[in-house]
């Protein structure tokens, strides 16, 4: 071999070594970085494990923490609802419009006001429609509703209403107390209805929700209901920190006008107040069709904002 030809090849393999002792250093200090990392301005959160280590309760039932089943279920449901930022913080915004009103009904009725993270659990505090029909904050079914009072056809729907409703609430779940005997068993019957409850309680000879074996839905449910309490009343201790002026306004900025006549247009008749269409829905809506037939002369109370 030619002193030209080796002199080539001692070129080539140098070249070859130095670029596997930089590729070899890089590799070295990226997996020091992934060992070595700290928190950074990049990365805008802590994510931790939750504490556990307390008194938890609803409507003044304490939780069994000693028992390592509940505590596990409660540390789900607070880890999802922490972590679920977007709906968690619109959850938080929303409860200047809608706890007062719901605070004072519920004691009206004689039932804790812990009740009302029911609503949050059940729609997010938004007039939300399920695929199988259960309407309004509080979701009621067609029936149940019926059964507690509430209007539902074609143009009105009062599940929709947030005074009504929440009266009808209250009303169902001191019925579901008083049935079941605690207000664990009675949340559970509102979620998976008295009818099922009934039966897994007799089948499985408990009276005590904690020793249900339930479908997955509500074997969470209660303890959705006490992780969202825990958050909605300690929020910057989970992270979430809002500003009051962020908070979402009562609707309480309007006048009353009673309507026993029926309604050929709720756009006419909202331009007619000085106000919008929109605008009427949203501080009425529970009006669910454009018009109001009324045969029956019934005396609605229609709010117009100022």
């Amino acid at each position: 071999m030619s002193k030209q030809k080796l002199w080539s090849i001692n070129l080539i393999l140098l070249a070859l070594t130095s670029i596997f002792i930089l590729v070899a250093s890089q590799m070295s200090s990226t997996e020091k970085k992934d060992y070595d990392w700290e928190p950074t301005d990049n990365v805008p959160q802590i994510v931790k494990s939750m504490d556990l280590n307390k008194a938890f309760s609803f409507c003044g039932e304490a939780l069994p923490m000693d028992n390592f089943d509940v505590r596990e279920r409660l540390d789900r449901e607070l880890t999802v609802n922490t972590y679920w930022h977007s709906s968690t913080i619109l959850s938080i915004k929303s409860t200047m419009r809608f706890f007062p009103i719901m605070d004072k009904i519920l004691e009206e009725e004689g039932v804790p006001t812990d009740l009302k993270y029911i609503a949050v659990a059940e729609s997010a505090l938004r007039n939300a429609v399920s695929p199988a029909g259960a309407k309004g904050i509080w979701q009621f079914m067609k029936g149940t509703g019926t059964d507690y009072g509430l209007e539902i056809n074609d143009e009105v729907d009062e599940r929709y209403h947030l005074e009504k409703s929440t009266h009808a609430a209250a009303k169902y779940l001191k019925s579901l107390r008083e049935r079941f005997g605690s207000w664990a068993n009675a949340a559970a019957a509102y979620n998976m209805g008295g009818g099922n409850m009934n039966k897994h309680l007799r089948e499985q000879a408990s009276d005590n929700y904690f020793d249900l074996n339930l479908n997955e839905e509500t074997s969470r449910y209660y303890f959705r209901l006490v992780a969202i309490k825990e958050i909605m009343e300690n929020p910057r201790e989970f992270g979430f920190y809002v500003d009051r002026e962020d908070y979402y306004p009562a609707l309480d900025d309007y006048r009353t006008k009673e309507v026993s006549d029926s309604i050929e247009s709720w756009g006419a008749f909202a331009k007619e107040h000085g106000t919008s269409y929109r605008m009427l829905k949203l501080y009425n809506p529970w009006l669910i069709d454009s018009k109001l037939t009324n045969r029956s002369g019934k005396t609605y109370e229609i709010r117009i904002p100022k």
